[in-house]
């Protein structure tokens, strides 16, 4: 009996040790069944998450190009504003011409210069010609055997006279000299007045100034002659100069382009204390330089070669003009002479309108103001 309880002990022991198998690999494989299914759910998670993020940077690539445009056209506008603010004063226009219209264009602007510069190398090549090279035929542009002889016969000459030529010259100086400061300050502060305020007639009286300016000054001497003869001022200075003043060039050129300056920068400066001469000593002319440097270059030319053969009488009053006309007169024999007269006309308006055209660009090319 005891034999038969141990064999179903050990039977029970073994069919309890099987099921703990069965168990234990059941448990085991269902263990595996789920970690499995959880590496599934984790790898499934992972690909959602980088699709997510995949997507997250597509949307911010777009983002990031439109910040990467803001920023550059934030740095095209600071670059466009410095460019402005360093903008050159003169604008050079890129040609749209082909090389042979360049060379074209170059071509007729030389012709055109030696055309212009031509009566000036050949009156000062004449000046310096001996009278056997003044009458040859065909005439020679340039002297062979150039000499100063002309300009000394013509300080001889004009030595000769009981008036010396240094008389001549003060006439001449101080008339266009006068007559040209004259000029300016009445037309700047005329055209200053009818420019920048209203008043009763104004309009009427520029409209006059306008129609005056189509008359020459032949037809305007009679009646000079008459006002300076009541007025006791003939055979004077003042019969050349203060005609000069009134001339209508110059206050139209003013006004015209007075009227370009701003009334704005007129009235700040009055708000800021200014005075009337103030006002137009120191802002209106520096502003308006280009306009009476172009009239002094107008009254110079006017003034200087002015005879003032009917309006003054007196050897010792007569300008230098006038005594060279008298040399020119004077023959065959003072041909030479009368060719050195030319160039020391020609001289001072030359000089002045060199000088003046150099300021002048500078000006138009530096200044410029716009309400």
């Amino acid at each position: 009996m005891s034999d038969m309880n141990n064999n179903n002990t050990t039977e029970n022991q073994n069919i309890v040790t099987e099921t703990q198998e069965t168990v234990n690999t059941e448990v085991v494989e269902t263990v595996d069944a789920e970690a499995f299914n959880l590496e599934d759910e984790a790898l499934s998670k992972l690909e959602s998450v980088e699709d997510v993020e995949e997507t997250a940077e597509v949307k911010k690539a777009p983002s990031k190009e439109k910040t990467s445009v803001k920023k550059t056209k934030k740095s095209k506008k600071k670059e466009e504003e410095e460019e402005v603010y360093h903008k050159p004063i003169i604008k050079r226009r890129k040609p749209n011409r082909s090389i042979a219209g360049d060379i074209f264009l170059y071509l007729f602007l030389l012709i055109v210069a030696v055309i212009m510069f031509f009566p000036i190398v050949y009156a000062v090549e004449s000046a310096l010609k001996p009278l056997d090279e003044l009458f040859k035929f065909p005439p020679r542009i340039f002297a062979q055997n150039p000499t100063l002889d002309n300009f000394s016969d013509l300080f001889v000459t004009l030595g000769k006279s009981w008036v010396s030529f240094s008389r001549y010259l003060f006439n001449t100086v101080f008339i266009t000299g006068v007559g040209t400061a004259g000029h300016l300050i009445v037309a700047s502060m005329a055209a200053f007045v009818l420019a920048k305020y209203d008043f009763p007639g104004g309009k009427t009286f520029f409209k006059l100034v306008t129609v005056a300016m189509m008359f020459t000054g032949y037809v305007t001497g009679i009646p000079n002659y008459i006002i300076m003869s009541k007025l006791h001022m003939i055979d004077t200075y003042w019969a050349i100069i203060i005609p000069a003043f009134a001339f209508p060039m110059g206050l139209f050129l003013m006004k015209q382009f007075m009227e370009g300056l701003p009334t704005s920068l007129i009235e700040a400066a009055k708000i800021d204390g200014a005075t009337e001469w103030t006002v137009f000593s120191k802002i209106v002319m520096p502003n308006v330089k280009p306009a009476w440097l172009t009239l002094i270059i107008f009254s110079v030319q006017a003034l200087w070669n002015n005879k003032a053969s009917t309006v003054i009488y007196s050897e010792e009053m007569k300008t230098l003009p006038f005594a060279m006309q008298q040399i020119q007169a004077g023959g065959i024999a003072r041909t030479g002479e009368a060719a050195a007269v030319l160039v020391v006309l020609m001289i001072v308006p030359i000089a002045i309108f060199i000088f003046s055209e150099s300021q002048i660009l500078e000006t138009m090319a530096s200044s410029g103001l716009k309400d």
